[in-house]
């Protein structure tokens, strides 16, 4: 009888490895609009998405047609989403159809999984019900201190703060205001790209606008708006007439008719971020020129480390993020009134670059908003994993309740 053939051994096929699950959409509400200023929301966001996919839904402006969530997309992979909503809406009926609209938006672009991260306490109003894995609110501003805020700011931010699993502030004084409210509060003062604005340190080629200018030129680059001490600049001007007083960026909640005119004021309008650098590296000294104010009693201006970086001496008025640290270590010079403002002037434009240089530089090595990103989302990630285990946050499909 034949022998039957022994049967051939199989070769282990390669193990099934599980997909890692994809990372958590990233849903933003804001009441900046992501192409005025590259600013905060900005650095954060084009870095978070590097890893999740990032939607930033902006306020809602008039359009024509159906209410509808316009959706384009920015730098980085960043979507920005615009809701275009009947003119004239009261601020009720527009969060209500807001409200209405999101769970379509939701299911066009497969958003079951996801953050919330608010910049606007108002965004409340029409995001009630949707259900995340973890809620942030990042507290850039006092908003309801700001000219034409909203009468009931207060009163949602206090909601939020009832609703989100972690808060980080803007700045070391609005960190204090706000450390009570919430037991998870974070201080992350905004950081500087010293890369791009140490560019100004060695840019030579003038901007074509800027060219004509004489020396020496202090210059401000931001938003015009009521934080400005208007006054402070026009007298500045008219004390010193040979100072050329340059003036960058957009001019919105104030009539532009306020604004100080004379021969020695330069307003050039609003500027790329990119082209920051080469206007920056034509200026003597770098101005925060920011009034006293319940809207700047808790700014932590961005443009602090950005102006150092580049390499200027800087002159701010006394408002206290800038103070603290800028000023006690010797980095930045606080004058108020004018006299005083153009006495430090006059001492920036005099002084020894390469000892303040070394100094800033040092300085600088502490701060990168790489290193601010990491240190957030560690965070972030962390309130995730919370609300993962089990008996945590309950889920809904597809993404609200």
């Amino acid at each position: 009888m034949a022998t039957p053939p022994s049967p051939r051994l199989r070769q282990p096929g390669p193990v099934p490895v599980p997909h890692a699950p994809a990372p958590p959409d990233i849903v933003t509400l804001t009441h900046l609009r992501w192409d005025f200023v590259f600013q905060r929301p900005q650095h954060l966001l084009t870095r978070c998405a590097r890893l999740h996919r990032v939607f930033v839904i902006e306020e809602p402006i008039p359009g024509d047609g159906p209410p509808r969530f316009e959706v384009t997309a920015r730098q980085h992979g960043v979507q920005v989403v615009v809701p275009r909503l009947p003119a004239g809406l009261p601020a009720d009926a527009a969060a209500a159809l807001q409200s209405s609209l999101l769970p379509g938006f939701f299911r066009d672009h497969g958003i079951s999984d996801y953050v919330l991260w608010y910049y606007t306490p108002m965004a409340i109003e029409f995001t009630r019900q949707l259900r995340a894995r973890a809620i942030v609110y990042d507290c850039m501003d006092e908003l309801a201190a700001f000219a034409g805020a909203p009468a009931t700011m207060r009163q949602r931010e206090q909601e939020l703060l009832a609703r989100t699993d972690v808060v980080f502030t803007g700045g070391q004084t609005l960190f204090e205001s706000k450390r009570h409210s919430h037991p998870n509060v974070h201080a992350f003062p905004s950081s500087v790209d010293v890369d791009h604005f140490a560019r100004a340190r060695v840019i030579q080629a003038e901007c074509p606008d800027q060219a004509h200018i004489a020396h020496p030129r202090l210059g401000f680059f931001g938003v015009v708006d009521e934080r400005m001490d208007l006054e402070l600049l026009r007298q500045v001007a008219s004390a010193r007439p040979d100072w050329q007083l340059v003036i960058i960026g957009p001019v919105v909640k104030i009539d532009p008719s306020l604004l100080p005119v004379a021969a020695n004021i330069h307003y050039l309008g609003a500027k790329p971020y990119d082209e920051l650098p080469s206007y920056l590296a034509g200026w003597d000294v770098a101005l925060l020129p920011f009034a006293r104010n319940d809207a700047t009693r808790y700014i932590s201006p961005t443009k602090t480390p950005e102006y150092l970086a580049a390499g200027k001496p800087v002159v701010s008025t006394s408002i206290r993020d800038v103070v603290h640290p800028y000023g006690v270590s010797g980095l930045v010079r606080i004058a108020d009134d004018p006299a005083e403002f153009i006495t430090a002037v006059d001492a920036a434009l005099a002084d020894n670059a390469s000892e303040r240089l070394r100094q800033v530089d040092a300085f600088l090595t502490q701060t990168s908003w790489d290193g601010t990103w990491t240190r957030m989302y560690r965070l972030v990630a962390n309130a995730i994993d919370r609300n993962t285990m089990p008996a945590a946050r309950p889920a809904a499909a597809p993404g609200v309740a």
